[in-house]
């Protein structure tokens, strides 16, 4: 744990909370549900391969047949932008505090001489390493059972960029939910009911009241996950309104450092007692 120390700086103080805060949520049972989670992607893009193989390829979009990079792209959208990488955040990202708060370790953590804010952005950092050291060789691996050898090279530029788009947003649902973990009790159910509940209807509806999610910036980065010969085709009708790249990665940002400032705020203004 934290040693104790005069003088110990915002800095110092952050990469200590992030040293002992890594070890104990990569190993931990929720990272590893968590894991496992990740890992079903895979093994879809598995069947995937062996059904290609054996002449009976995917139809996921009426008569369209998807395979190598389109299939590949569907996935990252569906899969990964608007399962794995929103679920990881509610898990993960509102337990910041509110696990030591549940646990009841929260008065002990803030006894000790150091900034509050840095233990929020610690244990932040530590999260969004221990999301992307999962996530991200998951879509590696979806992407190599999935694309053609013959296919790698002019596609693997768009793989790092999907890598971008993933860490992206781990980050700012990350920091989203480290607020609501802070502000609100039941704070994986709200995390939650935004995910599966707000997000899903917002980015059906025509106007402006999709920006109010993360999901429409961040799916905003990734028009080549959608099949263009169907406008029926649900990922079609959810992405046929986006936003230009650099303007979504900028308001990305925004939220991610408001939410994250307004989390610190919060930690350091408010009373944690044992009995909260």
């Amino acid at each position: 744990m934290i040693r104790r120390s005069r003088g110990l700086g915002f800095a110092e103080s952050t990469l200590r909370v992030f040293g002992f805060s890594v070890g104990s949520l990569l190993w931990s049972k929720r990272m590893l549900f968590l894991a496992l989670l990740s890992a079903v992607p895979v093994v879809i893009a598995l069947v995937a391969r062996v059904a290609e193989a054996r002449g009976t390829p995917l139809h996921l979009a009426g008569s369209e047949t998807l395979v190598g990079t389109g299939l590949f792209g569907t996935m990252v959208w569906a899969a990964y932008v608007r399962f794995i990488v929103p679920v990881f955040g509610v898990f993960l990202g509102t337990g910041l505090i509110a696990d030591e708060v549940e646990d009841r370790t929260i008065v002990y953590l803030f006894t000790r001489p150091i900034p509050r804010g840095s233990v929020l952005i610690g244990k932040y950092l530590a999260y969004l390493v221990c999301t992307t050291s999962v996530v991200l060789p998951s879509l590696m691996l979806t992407y190599f059972a999935i694309v053609p050898v013959s296919a790698v090279a002019a596609s693997f530029p768009q793989l790092m960029l999907d890598f971008g788009i993933v860490v992206i947003g781990l980050a700012t649902y990350g920091a989203l939910f480290g607020l609501v973990g802070v502000v609100v009790r039941r704070s994986i159910v709200a995390g939650l009911v935004f995910v599966f509940g707000w997000e899903p209807i917002v980015l059906l509806l025509p106007g402006y009241l999709k920006r109010a999610s993360v999901a429409f910036y961040v799916q905003s980065l990734v028009p080549h996950a959608v099949p263009r010969s169907d406008a029926t085709f649900l990922p079609q009708l959810v992405v046929r309104e986006i936003m230009a790249p650099a303007s979504a990665v900028l308001w990305l940002c925004v939220v991610l450092a408001v939410c994250l400032a307004l989390a610190v705020r919060t930690v350091g203004r408010r009373d944690y007692v044992l009995d909260q």
